[in-house]
């Protein structure tokens, strides 16, 4: 999968400067883009519970909206390859049988290999206070 592809999917338009035919590559493992952090289920010390959950649409799921509609990411799965569900704390978890994809209009794709993940804002923390 390219970026352009992502792109067609989803309607989500990236910035400029990001190569369209550049293939998003796919990593099995803990990986971030922007604000949010991708966790494999293995990684966690209590996994959110894992139920059916819903397939992600073929137009993506809108993880994040950002303001107004813009900036968002957006998951993006082939048909029948990835059930989401809310988990309350998270943004969201999934289940995949084949690669999916983050896509974000500043930091264009990336891809997640077949798993169980947890998908979370990362949290900022301050090492001065003592």
């Amino acid at each position: 999968m390219n970026l352009a592809e992502l792109v067609d999917r989803t309607s989500v338009d990236t910035l400029d400067h990001l190569e369209r035919q550049t293939t998003v590559p796919v990593v099995d493992g803990l990986q971030a883009q922007g604000d949010l952090i991708v966790i494999p289920f293995s990684a966690l010390d209590t996994p959110p519970h894992d139920n059916a959950g819903r397939w992600v649409p073929a137009e993506g799921l809108h993880l994040i909206s950002g303001t107004g509609g813009r900036n968002p990411h957006v998951l993006v799965a082939d048909p029948d390859t990835c059930r989401w569900w809310p988990t309350g704390t998270e943004l969201a978890a999934f289940r995949n049988t084949a690669p999916v994809y983050l896509l974000h209009p500043e930091h264009g794709g990336t891809g997640i290999a077949p798993g169980h993940w947890v998908v979370r804002r990362q949290r900022v923390t301050d090492l001065s206070a003592d």
